[in-house]
């Protein structure tokens, strides 16, 4: 099965950089029914920010407005899944390279019986071009 690569749409969150505070908002969105394709979270600013990639922003933005989260403006990024392979992110990141796109962030992980999945950042001025670029929808 050959890679399949989309466009989301993500959000970002500011929050105390304290146990617990991942796990809350995590069961928050649970109990509103939000399905997460992506969390992910880092040190930022003193506390920490997390990103959602949710499978319907609409969703999302309506249960984070009932949980009182102060989601940061609709921002873009790329989700891929595959079948697992040795290099298997090499072409789309070379093919990145070779158009002169840099990558701002990027995670991955195997997801288990032979699958893969990862999620990456470029910059706003660059989103159409890698979207054309990788076939993305």
């Amino acid at each position: 099965m050959a890679d399949r690569i989309r466009k989301h749409d993500y959000y970002a969150i500011q929050v105390p950089n304290r146990p617990g505070a991942g796990a809350r908002i995590l069961a928050g969105l649970k109990a509103e029914g939000v399905n997460l394709l992506a969390f992910t979270g880092f040190p930022s600013r003193g506390g920490a920010q997390v990103d959602l990639v949710p499978e319907r922003p609409a969703a999302l933005r309506a249960a984070a407005r009932r949980m009182k989260l102060a989601l940061g403006a609709r921002k873009s990024c790329f989700v891929i899944q595959g079948d697992d392979r040795t290099g298997a992110l090499v072409r789309t990141v070379d093919r990145l390279a070779q158009a002169k796109i840099n990558i701002t962030a990027l995670d991955a992980a195997t997801a288990g019986k032979g699958r893969y999945g990862a999620i990456f950042w470029v910059k706003p001025k660059d989103v159409a071009r890698t979207k054309r670029l990788l076939g993305a929808r």
